[in-house]
């Protein structure tokens, strides 16, 4: 009876110590890690808008009239994840930059963000998180493959196997229809999305 006591306030006292420092650490490394964060999205930024100066929240992830327009507009499987405006130096806004979460991609969630000029020109894109399959899927994240994005001003975009010939078109991934269709559906959403913006659909 008495080892099974000194076993259990052993164990209560290991597990308490070890709530401790896992605490400890935590606090030690969550600012770090938030700079880090916020870090590699203002690089993001820069990336898809290099012609800005500075970046303002304009929405958050939640908010439910974005929700709405995406549901709306057959966009289920997309989430508008954060959107700023993109102000160049005079002060004046230049566009927005939008973070897109798609879920339709072959190995789960892809997030990018995307710029979009004010006449709706799409500036580029970047890739947060992609965990496709190697030489395949992974080629989304290729300059490549990103570049066809860039110059683009269509409010539909489109994948085609046969060469991209118009302005709404781009190549798909040989081998990875599925992360095409995930990138160019998440596209589409982001331009859904800047169009509610632009038309003063979302304060």
């Amino acid at each position: 009876m008495n080892k099974l006591i000194k076993d259990a306030l052993a164990l209560t006292a290991i597990t308490v110590v070890s709530g401790l420092l896992l605490g400890l650490v935590y606090g030690i490394t969550k600012e770090p890690i938030a700079k880090q964060q916020e870090k590699t999205q203002m690089e993001a930024y820069q990336e898809v808008f290099p012609d800005a100066e500075s970046f303002e929240d304009y929405i958050d992830a939640g908010d439910e009239t974005m929700r709405s327009v995406l549901d709306e507009n057959g966009f289920e499987a997309q989430e508008i994840d954060k959107m700023v405006k993109a102000i160049g130096a005079d002060g004046s806004q230049l566009g927005f930059v939008v973070t897109v979460t798609t879920s339709e991609g072959y190995g789960g969630d892809i997030q990018f963000t995307m710029g979009v000029s004010e006449d709706g020109t799409l500036n580029g894109i970047s890739i947060l998180s992609i965990g496709e399959t190697p030489g395949l899927g992974m080629k989304a994240d290729t300059d490549e493959f990103k570049s066809q994005f860039v110059g683009k001003n269509a409010e539909v975009l489109r994948y085609t196997k046969t060469g991209a010939a118009a302005d709404d078109e781009i190549d798909a991934l040989s081998g990875a229809t599925i992360t095409t269709n995930a990138m160019t559906n998440g596209v589409n959403a982001g331009l859904c999305a800047f169009r509610e913006a632009m038309k003063g659909g979302i304060e």
